[in-house]
């Protein structure tokens, strides 16, 4: 039978640990209790009292007693009981907070018993205004997210009637316009009022910059001016308002329109590309709109704008509508969580009660639990209704009263786990394993990896299977990696905001690896067996070619087998990353261009595949035609420089888009990453020792600068005040030597570039299978940086209680001013 405790901890919310009842302490609390009764005992049993120091004892408790009725009659107790509950009002919030008085403890007098069951009752009073203090304060943001919630639905349910009330009216004139309008919904009113504050703020800001130019007239001929505090005042103002419409609108575009006599806007983060270069578009109108119009200067394309600016189309409602069902999910989430703590939190109270009382023998439980159910956290049921009603909601509004379809969504069903998946694990695993020590018997005997190879093997079929092995490599740490998080209860899946019933398991992960490596490993036994039995080295030769191509068609196929949902999340996430800084950076995003950052030589042998097979070099095994062209020598650098690229664009769109110059300070980073690829790239060419110096001042400087990233940024370590000497306060993993040995093997594997120096060699081994052991050593420090990584974000989820996503919403009234 799985015990209480470790049930408790794998049912309980983990960003919100801290704030659930601390059974473990409670439990303590109970252990000394009952070492305190067996320690009395065991005096007792040792130790008979004479007559007359049962006499003392027996008047001793026996006044002990009267004092404590005295109290409880002064008191106005009608029931003496074993403990007596209070409660009293505190604090500018009117919380209750409880206190516990004990009254008889035990068997027998015990000054030790009774002090200790006091500190029991006291943790657990503490306990249970912790947990009513917190439900108190998320009930109240839950419920301030519900009103939200329900009066964007008016708006957009309103919305929706204004657009199909226009539509039917025929409001829409022929043309071009009648297309425009038709999708638009618009109010005269509103139009008129934004034409009128726009103009009264051209004609001060044209007012404004005449006032400039007479002034700059007389200062060119030696007149000074003194600003007056006012004129001061009012510039400053108007630059922060200026500073502030830019930072409300970087997002997206703003829409403002009238909806019932009320004056609204409408944002749209802008996500995507084609929103991101429409919000830069109108900070460009908006600019120019700011201007004062120049005589015989064309305005119809402004005019045209501010008119765009002013209408809202079904493109936007459907944005709109996408991100308040979205904000519906969460709160839903959160209102779940909520219900989790409120019925755990009680659990945890009963059995702790019920352990007390077994260890003393008396009944607390009763009493006790009274006070806990009266409490605030198990009596309110605002959080239920809000629940109901959200539901209720979602089903009319999102899924045309298909309560099946809406559930799918509120409540997704996670996938059952099969024993099958376990045993096809199994199963390949024991395939690969000998098919690799086939693979390597039989590259012994034709000595592939030493000098008397043929050297057409290495140039052409090497780099496909190590190409190939690299990426399946990074994939099991990758299973590795979620293995961990999922022990160590880090929500990787939050993190990353994938969906609930779609994400991999490492079961998953584990069951593709060793499939794609029992594919790989026994194509090279296969495609060895050909060449040893003498068939032509031209038609062997493509087996590689074709088994890239393959793996390239499995990642895109359109069918919904080999967990597609989770290709195409892949997919989605390089589009993002290579279209870097178009697209809103998320977690995934810049977690999977880190890992890109590791990968460079996968990509280096990627391009040379793409060349000798695009190009038909593998016809005539004329492995030099790519190397040998100046083209293709010039894209390496291009190809060893495009992750830090994409991913400095990535910190670049960050900052643009909070503001912290922290990611200015990353993005520093990858351009000296950049600059120190490039210079190794150049040594590798020109060999001399100018190359050599700035080789090694590059890439220290590089490495100094990711090294402080890694320990102090992305894994929170290396903090001097911490009470973990130079860790940090909140450690995920039980033995600090840990972290360490991880900062130490980090710095080693970091220092892999000093081979690009002294081209080290083993014995007769082709330095490709060097270079591809390195590159492993890369890939693997990225696997043992993924951890760390993941434990700081969560960390931080922890200690902000961040369980569930805040939603931007996209509907926000506004005054007329």
């Amino acid at each position: 039978m799985v015990k209480f405790s470790k049930q408790f901890e794998a049912q309980l919310v983990p960003e919100w640990k801290e704030a659930f009842v601390n059974y473990w302490q409670l439990k303590k609390e109970v252990k000394k209790i009952q070492k305190n009764l067996m320690k009395q005992r065991a005096m007792d049993a040792d130790h008979p009292a004479s007559p007359h120091d049962t006499r003392l004892a027996f008047f001793s408790h026996f006044t002990t007693l009267v004092k404590r009725k005295t109290r409880q009659c002064l008191r106005g107790d009608s029931e003496p009981g074993i403990i007596r509950v209070s409660y009293k009002t505190s604090g500018s919030a009117r919380e209750d907070v409880y206190e516990t008085e004990v009254l008889n403890v035990g068997q027998g007098p015990s000054e030790e018993t009774d002090a200790a069951a006091q500190a029991f009752f006291n943790t657990l009073d503490a306990q249970l205004n912790k947990v009513n203090q917190f439900y108190k304060s998320k009930e109240k943001d839950f419920l301030e997210r519900g009103e939200s919630l329900k009066q964007q639905m008016i708006y957009l349910t309103e919305l929706k009637a204004a657009l199909r009330q226009r539509a039917k009216n025929g409001d829409v004139e022929g043309g071009s316009n009648s297309r425009h309008s038709n999708n638009s919904v618009d109010s005269n009113d509103s139009v008129h009022e934004c034409e009128e504050d726009g103009q009264v703020d051209e004609e001060e800001e044209a007012a404004g910059d005449q006032e400039l130019q007479v002034v700059a007239a007389f200062e060119k001929n030696g007149v000074t001016f003194v600003e007056s505090p006012q004129r001061r005042s009012t510039k400053a103002e108007k630059s922060k308002e200026k500073l502030k419409k830019l930072k409300s609108n970087k997002y997206g575009k703003s829409r403002s329109f009238n909806l019932q006599g009320r004056n609204m806007r409408m944002e749209i983060p802008a996500t995507t590309p084609s929103r991101t270069i429409s919000a830069l578009n109108h900070l460009i109108w908006e600019d120019l709109l700011s201007q004062p119009k120049k005589s015989g200067a064309p305005s119809t394309a402004i005019e045209a704008s501010a008119e765009e600016n002013n209408t809202v189309s079904k493109k936007n409602i459907h944005h709109a509508e996408k991100m308040i069902r979205k904000a519906f999910v969460e709160l839903y989430r959160g209102l779940g969580f909520l219900k989790t703590y409120r019925s755990l939190n009680m659990l945890a109270f009963v059995k702790i009660l019920k352990k007390f009382d077994k260890v003393t023998g008396q009944q607390v439980l009763p009493i006790y639990l009274n006070v806990v159910e009266r409490s605030y956290f198990n009596s309110s049921d605002k959080v239920i209704k809000l629940s109901d009603e959200i539901e209720e909601l979602f089903v009319q509004q999102f899924a045309d009263d298909n309560r099946r379809k809406a559930m799918k969504y509120l409540r997704p069903k996670q996938p059952k786990e099969s024993h099958t998946v376990t045993f096809l694990i199994g199963l390949f695993t024991g395939c690969f394993l000998a098919l690799f020590v086939g693979y390597i018997i039989m590259a012994h005997i034709a000595g592939t990896y030493t000098d008397r190879t043929d050297p057409t093997y290495m140039e052409i079929v090497y780099p496909v299977f190590s190409l190939l092995t690299l990426l399946n490599l990074h994939i099991f740490l990758y299973g590795c990696n979620i293995f961990m998080w999922r022990r160590h209860r880090i929500n990787h899946v939050f993190i990353f905001e994938f969906k609930r019933n779609r994400e991999l398991k490492y079961q998953d992960v584990f069951l593709f690896c060793t499939t794609f490596m029992t594919i790989v490993v026994g194509t090279m036994v296969a495609h060895l067996a050909l060449r040893a039995k003498g068939f032509s080295p031209v038609d062997v030769d493509t087996i590689p070619g074709f088994l890239l191509l393959a793996s390239i068609a499995v990642l895109v196929c359109p069918l919904n087998m080999i967990y597609r949902p989770t290709r195409y999340a892949f997919l989605r996430a390089m589009r993002n990353i290579i279209l870097s800084p178009l697209y809103k950076v998320v977690m995934v995003d810049f977690f999977m261009a880190d890992q890109l950052t590791s990968q460079v030589p996968l990509l280096r042998q990627l391009e040379y595949v793409i060349c000798y097979y695009g190009t038909g070099s593998f016809r005539s095994e004329n492995y030099s035609t790519c190397t040998n062209n100046k083209h293709y020598r010039d894209l390496v650098y291009v190809v060893s420089f495009l992750p830090y690229y994409w991913r400095a664009m990535q910190c670049a769109r960050r900052w643009f888009d909070e503001g912290d110059l922290n990611h200015i300070a990353n993005l520093g980073k990858y351009v000296s990453a950049m600059v120190a690829a490039g210079a190794r790239l150049t040594y590798e060419k020109q060999q001399n020792m100018w190359w050599l110096s700035l080789v090694v001042i590059t890439s220290t400087i590089a490495t100094v600068y990711q090294l402080y990233w890694d320990f102090v940024k992305d894994w929170g370590l290396l903090s001097p005040r911490s009470k973990n000497p130079w860790l940090r306060d909140e450690l995920i993993l039980k033995h600090k030597f840990i972290y360490f040995i991880s900062m130490v093997l980090n710095l080693l594997l970091r220092l892999a570039w000093l081979q690009t120096i002294m081209h080290s060699s083993f014995e007769s081994v082709d330095y490709r299978v060097t270079g591809f052991f390195l590159a492993s050593l890369e890939v693997i420090r990225r696997g043992h940086w993924n951890f760390y990584r993941l434990e700081n974000e969560h960390l931080t989820n922890v200690g902000k209680f961040r369980a569930t996503k805040i939603v931007p919403l996209p509907f926000h009234e506004v005054d007329e001013d």
